[in-house]
This record gives C-alpha cells, structure tokens and sequence, in this order.
C-alpha cells in the first residue's frame, strides 16, 4: 500500500471527512445550541492556534510546509509548537475535524475523526518521518524520542 503514501494532502482528507461527517445521520438529541458553538469554537480556536504558530516558524525558518514533499524541508523545527508535537499542523486539522463533529452534534461524526489519524499516521507521518530521518539523522532521532507524535 505504499502507493498511497503523500498522495492525498492532509487537507483534501480533512474536507472528504468533513463532508462525510455532514452527511452523517443525527441519532441523539443534539445539545443546546450554546454548547454546540461553544465546544465548536473552542476546539475550533485552539486548532486554529496551533495550526498558525507552526505555520509561521515554518516560513520563519524558510522551510516547506508542502505535505508531499517531505524531502524539501530544509529546517528541522523543535520549539514552538514543534515543542509538544512533531505534527502539530495535523493536530490544528484534527482539533478542526472535532469542532466540525461537535457542531453537528453526531456520534457517527465523531466516530469518522480516527480514520483521520489512522490514514496520517500510515500514508502521511510515516514516509514524512523517514524522509526527515534521512535529511537530519541523529538530531531528527532525538527529537523522535523527545517529542511525541500528536501531543
């Protein structure tokens, strides 16, 4: 199944699952429409955060945040964000999919988030993380061992 490694950006995903989690059907009353935005726009914020900080270091540190081509970065990038997560630009998708799943109220939608990181961390984080093993080496293990996955 290699062949679908860095084929499908985690971006496009995020919107197929969206629309998905859309098409979802609602079986439980949905809560209060205060918590509905509430929850919604706290994961929502959070995500976004996240997503906007390891944005910037990137262009920061001139280094691709292009998610099929691993082998263009040109920075190995371990504060900030990178600090907590390898990933947090996947992180920030995954918080957005969770807002999306708590605005629609639906256990199914919520259900469809860990296909999410499944897919990630099969078809997307590991060839990423041979690639930045084979650009960095030693200080990329390092990091590994330091900083875990998603958080």
């Amino acid at each position: 199944m290699r062949w679908l490694e860095l084929k499908l950006p985690p971006p496009a995903l995020l919107l197929l699952l969206a629309l998905l989690m859309w098409l979802a059907p609602v079986w439980v009353a949905p809560p209060p429409w205060a918590w509905r935005i509430g929850g919604a726009v706290a994961l929502l914020g959070l995500g976004l955060a996240i997503g906007l900080v390891a944005v910037h270091a990137c262009w920061r540190a001139g280094t691709t945040i292009h998610p099929t081509h691993p082998m263009r970065t040109t920075a190995l990038l371990t504060d900030g964000a990178f600090r907590y997560s390898r990933n947090p630009m996947y992180l920030c998708q995954l918080l957005c999919l969770l807002a999306w799943a708590a605005y629609l109220s639906s256990p199914l939608a919520l259900a469809l988030t860990p296909l999410f990181v499944l897919y990630l961390n099969r078809f997307q984080i590991a060839p990423e993380e041979r690639a930045l093993a084979a650009l960095f080496g030693a200080r990329y293990a390092a990091y590994q061992a330091q900083v875990r996955r998603w958080l």
